[in-house]
């Protein structure tokens, strides 16, 4: 026989998978991506072993875990640069942005942080802050976003402190609130 039989993959890999992408979710979401492996697996209820035998290194995990995020981020971003009305679109990708932050806290801080190897983050980010320079253009061009608004501006909104001065999110942020608080505090820095 030359041809090789199809790899299928067994449920119990299937399941410890998304056990692995679920439990970096939440871990990195409170303890930020500095979060050693090993506290995936244990959130996991997993052996280190294993979470590596699916990811072998700490970016592979990250971009994975992060994958949904990044999707949704892009369709915000390409949904607002498409709406007809350019203050609109803005208006409705703060909105989703701070949504998004609000619900995958450890999203945000692996969109901004560059790893070598993590190309797919890199890419995003050039993209959004291109795509997001041209919707602000637009905006001002329309006189309801204020003129000396930056994208710098809009990077702000996410984060009120670096992680590294706080513990954990939830020092900084009411859990329940947080996308109401988040989308009051944009709003008070942009218009």
């Amino acid at each position: 026989m030359t041809g090789q039989l199809p790899q299928t993959v067994r449920s119990d890999a299937r399941d410890n998978r998304a056990r692995i992408l679920d439990a970096a979710r939440a871990v990195f979401g409170e303890e930020g991506l500095s979060a050693p492996m090993r506290d995936v697996a244990r959130h996991a209820a997993l052996g280190p072993a294993t979470l590596y035998r699916h990811f072998p290194t700490k970016q592979a995990l990250i971009a994975e875990t992060f994958t949904e995020q990044r999707r949704a981020c892009h369709d915000a971003v390409r949904d607002a640069l498409t709406d007809a009305d350019p203050w609109h679109g803005f208006q409705s990708l703060i909105e989703r942005i701070c949504e998004l932050h609000a619900h995958s806290r450890g999203f945000a801080d692996a969109f901004m942080t560059a790893f070598p190897e993590a190309m797919d983050f890199a890419t995003d980010r050039e993209w959004t802050v291109s795509a997001v320079t041209e919707l602000t253009r637009r905006a001002q061009e329309t006189g309801q976003l204020r003129p000396d608004f930056v994208v710098d501006d809009l990077i702000r909104c996410g984060a009120e402190r670096p992680r590294s001065q706080r513990s954990t999110w939830r020092d900084t942020y009411d859990i329940p609130s947080a996308p109401v608080s988040d989308r009051r505090r944009c709003r008070s820095m942009i218009w």
